[in-house]
């Protein structure tokens, strides 16, 4: 709730800047400027507050705290309008709000949350369902449910019900083109076919679906480069990461993960980005003394490694060979 936090804080203050700026309220009646601000925030929130008058009421109540003192009970508040289970009944008899944030309010919430980002200036919000197919592997009717809702989800984005939401999928072949996943559900099938027997060159980047292509090793190249130069940003010594983590480095680590992964550079960006960062990144971050090309070496255990990572490990005895009779 740390980041939702941060913009509800700078949803209020934004909204007391505008109390402030009409000149009807004095800045320093600090009462008046708190009711004139859940006014503004009421009207701001009109449309959600009808349908769901909890998420304006826990957030007024929210501001009261804070202008009170009442630091944990504003923690609680901000936790219930995250959807955290278990707050505590005192916390919601503040803002007289019963429950927890299911998934017939979730949505609502979600407009909510939308309109405040927008108010503060953030041009929207990126919706990640990461790993649908496992929708595959739970009961038919739950499946029926989930596969109905992200249907229902779709058409509502379609129709505008949530502007500035960007929603992105994520899921395996099997979920997209299986007999188990989205043809289980033809309209959401229906709505999301996408046509993929042209080269892949050509995809269009606009459609419902897009196919990832599997890595090569310049794209782990290009991508470890990148998470190199975000990780320089925020370091205390930058010039120092850019030095010791050179590209010179970042290709070699790239070069020797493929290889313990039977070359197959498709599957190694998980590995290869989880030594770059652990094993390397931080090390230069953290040891002033740490020198990549002499205190380092690659090792890949196989208690790290996916099952199909495994597969492709190399051998380093006999022993580890299989043999099929």
């Amino acid at each position: 709730s740390g980041a939702f936090r941060g913009i509800v804080d700078g949803w209020f203050y934004a909204l007391e800047e505008d109390v402030i700026s009409s000149g009807k309220i004095d800045a320093n009646d600090e009462q008046a400027l708190i009711k004139a601000t859940g006014e503004l925030m009421e009207r701001r929130l009109d449309v959600i507050s009808i349908k769901t008058p909890s998420f304006s009421a826990a957030l007024r109540a929210y501001r009261e705290c804070l202008a009170n003192g009442e630091s944990a009970m504003a923690e609680g508040l901000i936790a219930w309008l995250s959807g955290q289970p278990n707050v505590a009944a005192a916390v919601k008899k503040r803002a007289n709000i019963k429950g927890d944030v299911d998934h017939f309010t979730a949505l609502s919430f979600l407009q909510g949350l939308l309109a405040v980002l927008k108010d503060s200036g953030h041009p929207g919000l990126v919706l990640v369902l990461d790993e649908v197919e496992t929708l595959q592997r739970v009961r038919s009717d739950a499946r029926e449910k989930g596969l109905n809702a992200l249907r229902q989800l779709i058409d509502e984005l379609d129709a505008g019900v949530f502007p500035g939401l960007y929603l992105v999928i994520t899921g395996t072949p099997t979920f997209f083109d299986g007999p188990q996943g989205l043809k289980k559900s033809p309209p959401l099938a229906q709505r999301l076919h996408t046509d993929f027997e042209t080269d892949s060159r050509f995809d269009n980047a606009r459609a419902p679906q897009i196919r990832l292509n599997a890595f090569n090793h310049e794209m782990l190249l290009e991508v470890g480069r990148k998470v190199r130069d975000i990780y320089a940003d925020g370091s205390k010594d930058s010039g120092r990461m850019l030095q010791l983590a050179d590209d010179a480095l970042i290709q070699s680590l790239a070069r020797g993960v493929a290889g313990s992964l039977g070359s197959k550079t498709g599957i190694a960006p998980r590995i290869f980005l989880k030594k770059l960062v652990a094993d390397l990144l931080d090390r230069i971050e953290d040891h002033p003394s740490f020198n990549p090309l002499t205190d380092y070496r690659l090792t890949i255990r196989e208690e790290e490694l996916s099952l199909e990572e495994r597969n492709l490990m190399a051998a380093s005895s006999v022993d580890d060979i299989t043999l099929k009779l």
